[in-house]
């Protein structure tokens, strides 16, 4: 399967995850995670489990992000909750049941989940682990295919890639998607960046992304007017009349 199709599921240990919210002055944002799971590939399947009365205030972000939340009350006699089973039956049950879902993502730093991760691996699926630095075993990090800590996903979005001066104002949001949409495809390490790879990025990142919007008849008009403004080097190959892109930034 090309590396634009792959098929993501998602599972949040929120008990979990809220560990490492603790003592932070930042706000957690759920966002930032799907901004970059978007960039593997289309995400079908999200899911996060915890005791929802201790943690309302989250509620709301994750319903509009299109999360479905799994309520797991807490156990008073034990002072625990069963999130974490019930998390890996509903992994190991899509692992069985959807063959098309290729990779898993487990959103937690919890020691308990290797045994899942080498499961899954066994079956053949690719293991995203994502958490917090604060909350996250080792254990479990190096046993993922890949692991993403949380607080990198943060200081990326602060550190945002910075377009020339002069550029049009109308189309400089354009040109902002078409820039984080390469540099996705370059930290995902695509040796060739083809056009048609470009415009998925895009599409996942911002689902609503047309280019006949902002003034283009086709996408590949837009790419040519990118280098025409210096973001990006293009090359045509003269046989399929594709367009790759050969560098961008600093590159162009």
């Amino acid at each position: 399967m090309p590396d634009s199709e792959h098929t993501l599921a998602v599972f949040i240990d929120f008990e979990n995850l809220a560990l490492g919210l603790n003592n932070r002055k930042e706000t957690f944002d759920a966002r930032l995670i799907l901004e970059r799971l978007v960039e593997k590939g289309k995400v079908v399947v999200k899911k996060a489990y915890a005791d929802w009365t201790r943690y309302g205030n989250y509620k709301h972000q994750l319903h509009e992000l299109a999360v479905e939340l799994i309520e797991i009350p807490k156990r008073s006699q034990t002072g625990k909750n069963s999130a974490d089973i019930r998390l890996v039956v509903d992994a190991i049950d899509l692992c069985y049941s959807k063959s098309h879902v290729d990779t898993f993502v487990i959103v937690s730093g919890d020691s308990d989940f290797s045994p899942l991760v080498s499961k899954l691996k066994e079956n053949g699926k690719r293991v995203i682990g994502l958490g917090m630095k604060a909350s996250t075993s080792d254990l479990l990090r190096d046993n993922c295919d890949e692991f993403v800590y949380y607080e990198d996903l943060e200081r990326q979005r602060n550190q945002p890639p910075a377009l020339p001066q002069g550029l049009p104002q109308a189309n400089r949001e354009v040109y902002q998607l078409l820039i984080q949409s390469l540099v996705a495809l370059q930290r995902e390490n695509k040796e060739v960046i083809y056009a048609s790879m470009v415009k998925d990025t895009m599409k996942r990142k911002q689902p609503s992304f047309d280019e006949s919007y902002h003034g283009y008849r086709s996408f590949s008009e837009l790419l040519l007017d990118a280098q025409k403004q210096g973001l990006i080097t293009l090359h045509k190959d003269t046989r399929s009349g594709t367009y790759t892109v050969e560098g961008f930034g600093a590159a162009a």
